[in-house]
């Protein structure tokens, strides 16, 4: 069976360029561990950055994207595979199936609901596949505080917190990867 890693970020870069740098390094980790790529497509923003250096190194890109985003994400017509879906509902469910493990780069609206939609699929168990939240620069910090607030409030189950892990770092979420995959 191929590794897939679905990586899960944002179609804008930062002005800060240490999430750009973060992205390439983890697009040409996982290409260089001789895994595929999942992501969402397109070739603008922290996507195409994370895209590129896995092409770069040689890797497999598995982009997909619904059609109502093909233009505004600009698709990236240089992947190894390209799959345009109906919509996103249909664009999420390919990316679990087509992935062995989900990382969750620092993003937007649209990562924080790919994160949310593949850990309730594992806490309703739909899927098993590890889940990483890479916490760089403490950027997930105020979403770990909530997941804690929530479980505190007993609307999460103490034992939801290890549905995902977080990282802090490249190195870190490499281990992980290697350890449950």
């Amino acid at each position: 069976m191929n590794i897939n890693i679905c990586v899960y970020c944002g179609s804008r870069i930062p002005e800060d360029k240490k999430f750009e740098n973060l992205a390439k390094q983890i697009g040409s980790t996982i290409a260089s561990k001789n895994w595929g790529l999942v992501y969402g497509g397109g070739k603008v923003g922290m996507m195409g950055v994370i895209a590129d250096a896995a092409l770069e190194k040689k890797g497999e890109v598995i982009g997909i994207i619904p059609t109502a985003l093909k233009r505004a994400e600009v698709v990236h017509t240089g992947v190894s595979e390209i799959i345009e879906t109906p919509d996103m509902h249909t664009r999420k469910a390919l990316m679990e199936k087509r992935s062995s493990a989900f990382v969750v780069l620092p993003g937007g609206f649209g990562t924080l609901d790919e994160f949310f939609e593949i850990l309730t699929w594992r806490q309703l168990g739909i899927h098993d596949k590890p889940i990483i939240l890479v916490n760089a620069f403490g950027y997930f910090d105020g979403l770990s505080s909530f997941v804690d607030t929530a479980i505190d409030h007993d609307f999460v189950r103490g034992n939801n917190r290890e549905l995902f892990s977080i990282t802090s770092n490249l190195e870190e979420t490499i281990s992980v990867l290697e350890q449950k995959l």
